[in-house]
Order: structure tokens, then sequence, then C-alpha cells
């Protein structure tokens, strides 16, 4: 697939897919992600919904991975590496278990009301935001 985002993304719903470029899922109201993913090639989108969950996202994201006001309470689901940066900014995370293992460049989650930094990426090659 080439690229998902609001005007085709129905058509996936419930498959599996690998995508080249961008995933674009931002303000859909979602709850939970609707399409499962197994590697993004560009930036993945999916803030400014109501999920409560990555589970679906993809292993593997080329780019930037941006799920920041939602109303996450753990990043199980995650993906495991990211190329850009990782931001799940202002959401309800009280620990970072679940979040990906290395991150290529900045790891924001400023605006969540964490207990602890534990799980927090092995590998961040910007800079840490909490």
């Amino acid at each position: 697939v080439e690229h998902i985002d609001k005007d085709n993304y129905k058509e996936y719903i419930g498959k599996t897919v690998k995508v080249r470029g961008i995933v674009y899922l931002d303000y859909l109201g979602l709850t939970k992600l609707p399409i499962n993913f197994t590697e993004v090639g560009g930036d993945f989108y999916c803030s400014s919904n109501k999920l409560t969950s990555l589970v679906g996202s993809p292993k593997e994201v080329g780019g930037y991975f941006y799920c920041s006001w939602n109303k996450l309470t753990s990043l199980k689901g995650a993906p495991e590496k990211v190329g850009g940066s990782f931001w799940c900014v202002n959401n309800k995370l009280t620990s970072l278990k679940g979040a990906p293992r290395k991150v290529g460049r900045d790891f924001n989650c400023w605006g969540n009301p964490l207990k602890s930094t534990k799980g927090k990426p092995e590998t961040i090659g910007g800079e840490f935001i909490s």
C-alpha cells in the first residue's frame, strides 16, 4: 500500500498491511486502530483520537510516530523501532512500559502523569522529554 489516510483507510479495516509511505489517522475519533500494520516506511500519525491502546501499530516505522492527545494508559503495542521521533504527549500514561526499544530522534512523553520512566527506549538518538 502506498499510503493510508482519512480518504482510504476504511477499505483496509480489519486487514494487515505494510505501507510504503505515510499513515495519517489523526482526528478520526478512533478508540482503537482499525488496521493491523506490519511496517510503515514514512511517518505514522494517530494523534487526537480516543485511542486507549496502540495494539495494531506497526512493528517498525521509518519516520516519526505520533500518538499524542489520546487516552492511552499504556504503550503496549507501540512500534519496536522508530526511525524518527516518538511523541506520546498528553495521554494518561503512568509508565513507559511497551515503549519502542530504539528511537532515532527525540522521545517526547510530556504531559503524562508518569510515576516512573521505567521502560523508556534503550536507544534514543535525540532528547528524552518528559
